[in-house]
């Protein structure tokens, strides 16, 4: 058999492998998030059984009706009074046994009852609105996770590149000092120390692809998907100057639109609701009844039974039940209304935090822009100041150090702004 060309077979090698994902936008990763993210459909269940739960304190408002039919065969023994003789018969000491065929429907119906029920569906349709309130909330945290995962992912591939360029450099400063080793310019010395300093270049390298892979991980899994799936993005474009924030209005903004306040305040309504209900429970309770049917020993049952009525009942004593139910009640809307309060504070504390981190984060690009620009021509000046024997070797590693660090701190503060723009986002409920 003929050998296959080397090219043919790296050909054949290149269709086994794996075909590249297709790079997802910031928008794709939100929306990937939206729709498949457990969190999200937890939170959407919530409103299901929510909702339920209203329909269920609905139907104390209707009558109830049941319908019942029944077999029973049945023998007893009869105690009778001593002495008790009908002339001529003989007193059984059992009745039966005898077949008794049933079969009718009832109902029942609450009249009134001092606001009872509507302070249960008051506080049901309460629960609701706080369940959709915390899936608006879900949804929010969800989208700022992405969010910040998706900057670290980016972040973390200019990490790996700003490090893929500090190793190009660093070879191509060995082959410079190679060049004058061999010329006799300069020592063995600076040719091991450069070569010790390409191996720490790779180092670097081999640690940012390391944090690639587990930032492309974080990202995957904010979105709602295995950590190990293929994953790549497309980079925005680069972020405008923000406009100047009125940290005022974004206050009142957020403590008007934030979901966590709204699930927080109906929660409140219903530990409200609650109280009522717990103090209705006390009050009497006027109901209506009836019932329709047929009872006999033979099938079908002709013998016709019925009753119908009103009854009230008055609670009198209960060993302190109802009283403990208010006073639990009173308790809970204590505990709801400060967690409202507190909940309040927190957004506050967060629209100042995150406004003073994207202050921070913008300033922090033009800093590490102009860092970059010097430190990149004092790597030029060392460079030719090296080459023409004015400089040694570590004023060549340090400054080359020094870009590297000014690259990576460029790198990251470009997405840090862009985190912070999110998470300031979130803090003033601007977020859809």
């Amino acid at each position: 058999m003929k050998p296959l060309p080397l090219a043919a077979l790296l050909g054949l090698a290149v269709l086994r492998l794996p075909a590249a994902p297709a790079p997802l936008t910031l928008e794709e990763c939100l929306r990937l998030a939206a729709a498949q993210h457990p969190a999200v459909a937890a939170a959407q269940a919530g409103v299901t059984v929510a909702t339920e739960a209203v329909g269920e304190a609905r139907a104390p408002y209707f009558p109830q009706v049941d319908l019942s039919a029944g077999f029973h065969r049945w023998q007893k023994r009869a105690f009778l009074p001593s002495g008790l003789v009908l002339p001529g018969h003989a007193l059984p000491e059992l009745i039966g046994p005898l077949d008794d065929w049933t079969g009718g429907v009832s109902s029942h119906v609450t009249l009134y009852d001092f606001g009872e029920r509507k302070a249960g569906l008051d506080a049901a349709v309460a629960r609701r609105a706080a369940a959709t309130a915390d899936v608006d909330t879900t949804q929010a945290a969800v989208r700022w996770s992405v969010q910040s995962a998706f900057c670290a992912f980016a972040a973390a591939q200019d990490l790996q590149a700003v490090a893929e360029k500090n190793l190009a450099r660093t070879e191509q400063h060995l082959r410079m000092v190679e060049v004058r080793r061999q010329a006799g310019a300069v020592p063995q010395a600076d040719v091991l120390r450069l070569q010790a300093e390409v191996a720490d270049a790779r180092l670097q390298l081999l640690g940012t692809q390391s944090s690639v892979r587990v930032a492309g991980g974080r990202l995957n899994t904010a979105m709602g998907r295995a950590a190990d799936t293929p994953l790549a993005i497309a980079l925005p474009e680069p972020a405008a100057p923000p406009a100047t924030e009125d940290l005022t209005a974004a206050t009142e903004h957020a403590l008007a639109h934030r979901p966590e306040l709204v699930s927080a305040e109906k929660h409140a309504t219903a530990a409200r609701a609650g109280v009522n209900a717990a103090r209705a429970a006390r009050a009497p309770k006027l109901r209506a009844d009836g019932a329709y049917g047929w009872n006999d020993v033979t099938w079908l049952p002709e013998t016709r039974e019925w009753q119908a009525g009103v009854s009230i009942d008055l609670p009198v004593f209960d060993g302190g039940s109802r009283s403990r139910r208010v006073g639990r009640s009173r308790a809970e809307l204590a505990r709801e209304e400060a967690n409202l309060d507190n909940q309040r504070l927190q957004v506050r504390q967060e629209v100042w935090a995150a406004a003073t981190e994207l202050g921070r984060a913008w300033s922090a690009i033009a800093a590490n822009e102009a860092n970059v620009q010097a430190n990149a021509e004092s790597l030029r000046v060392v460079q030719e100041r090296y080459q023409n024997g004015a400089a040694v070797v570590s004023d060549l590693l340090d400054t080359q150090t020094a870009l590297a660090h000014a690259e990576a701190g460029l790198a990251t503060a470009r997405w840090d702004y862009l985190a912070a723009r999110a998470s300031y986002d979130r803090a003033t409920g601007a977020v859809p």
